[in-house]
């Protein structure tokens, strides 16, 4: 008789559902742990209530959001969204039923505990003591488990920039994390801060009601606003003042709402310090490939990486993982992964990539050996790789959401095989 190895999943979310799938196809225990009610994490719509905090709101999902990706890039490798839907680019309410739905197509449910939430993971010998409190009935559980898979996300702890004299200014303001609404900003001059996805989409989605919209941001090329008359472009702001903001151009301009469009803080508090992982200003190490933990090779990170193909990184992550942890591919030594680690990452900071942004993949998907990072992943554990559709489906959307973004959701994409898609405007 031999015992199955035990595997700690931390969140329910994309990554954590993905996760748990593999896991118990690699013929492992699995358990998956959710701190609240439901599957879905970020894509799970919430209201703030009153006294909440912005750690309280797990979700930043705001009312009638629309994909950047087309749902051909959004799904995990093997299961596709439901083919009724014609359009690519979905609601939300979409992405989230198809969460719903690869949840109960794999029957993980019985694998889930809701309402658990993970206080300290901290390594024992040849395992990990996992502290779990059961929200509902206020019990706290202790748990060991041989490997970690941890799948909170990183799109909970809002970033805010220090800038000069933000606590001056007298007007209101907010993080993309809790807008929900723009009939708030109705009749308002409104700055965004940040040229990202989630800043140019909020500023698409406010332009109809605010009186005036300010886009402050560092993009090298301007964003096309030109269908939005009430949208002025500014770099990014000096300083702030009682009533507005004076940009780095010597220009200024007055506003009553800001909105930070300014990313996230990537935090794991339920990790103890001897769990071997360090977060310097959003760059975590020391990990191999992004994901798998150099100092303690039985726990991994999926979905720390940003400006990605979601699902199919995530699905790729795990699967890349569990070639180790089964043992089906030895794991290298550790000065193996910490040369490969530095390698990498000696290339990135020589092209100028902040801790901010250390794992962002973005660029890299759009340079002529696009997908590298997934084509890596897939080599050096001699796993199933990317369908060669999904880059080629990428490119034909790389940037569209600055450059075309009052027209490119309108675009339907039809894959015909493994290889190949067609594009239907």
């Amino acid at each position: 008789m031999t015992t199955k190895k035990r595997v700690c999943i931390i969140g329910a979310g994309m990554a954590g559902l993905t996760a748990l799938k593999n896991t118990l196809e690699h013929d492992l225990d699995a358990i998956a742990y959710e701190r609240h009610t439901a599957i879905g994490g970020t894509w799970i719509y919430m209201e703030r209530k009153e006294g909440d905090s912005e750690e309280d709101v797990f979700s930043s999902m705001y009312y009638g959001l629309l994909t950047n990706l087309p749902k051909e890039l959004m799904g995990f490798p093997d299961y596709d969204f439901d083919t009724s839907i014609e359009d690519s680019f979905i609601s939300s309410e979409l992405v989230l039923q198809y969460l719903h739905d690869y949840a109960s197509h794999f029957k993980l449910a019985p694998h889930i505990k809701f309402e658990h939430e993970i206080m300290r993971v901290r390594p024992r010998k040849n395992c990990w003591e996992v502290i779990v409190h059961d929200l509902k009935s206020d019990m706290f559980l202790v748990e060991l488990f041989d490997f970690v898979l941890i799948c909170n996300g990183h799109f909970s702890m809002p970033f805010y920039p220090n800038t000069k004299g933000l606590n001056q200014y007298r007007g209101q303001r907010l993080h993309s994390h809790l807008y929900r609404k723009p009939d708030v900003l109705k009749d308002h001059t409104v700055l965004v801060v940040g040229g990202g996805p989630s800043g140019i989409d909020i500023v698409h989605h406010i332009y109809q009601h605010a009186k005036h919209i300010y886009l402050s941001h560092h993009l090298e090329a301007a964003p096309r606003t030109d269908f939005m008359p009430n949208v002025t472009q500014k770099p990014d702001v000096e300083r702030f003042t009682k009533d507005g903001a004076v940009f780095k151009d010597g220009s200024s301009a007055s506003f009553s709402y800001v909105i930070f469009c300014t990313g996230y803080k990537f935090t794991f508090p339920f990790l103890s310090v001897d769990c071997g992982l360090n977060v310097d200003f959003n760059y975590v190490y020391p990990l191999y490939k992004h994901c798998l933990n150099i100092n303690k090779s039985s726990m991994a990170i999926i979905g720390l990486p940003h400006q990605v193909c979601p699902a199919q990184l995530f699905d790729l992550q795990v699967r890349f993982v569990l070639t180790y942890f089964t043992g089906r591919k030895k794991m290298p030594s550790e000065s193996e992964m910490l040369a490969d680690m530095k390698a990498d990452m000696e290339e990135r900071w020589a092209s100028g990539v902040t801790k901010r942004v250390a794992h962002k993949m973005g660029p890299r998907q759009v340079q002529k050996s696009m997908f590298d990072y997934y084509e890596d992943l897939g080599v050096t554990a001699g796993i199933k790789k990317l369908k060669p559709v999904v880059p080629k489906i990428m490119k034909a959307c790389s940037r569209k959401y600055i450059f075309e973004l009052d027209t490119y959701r309108q675009s339907r994409f039809k894959v015909v095989d493994d290889e190949n898609f067609v594009k239907i405007a």
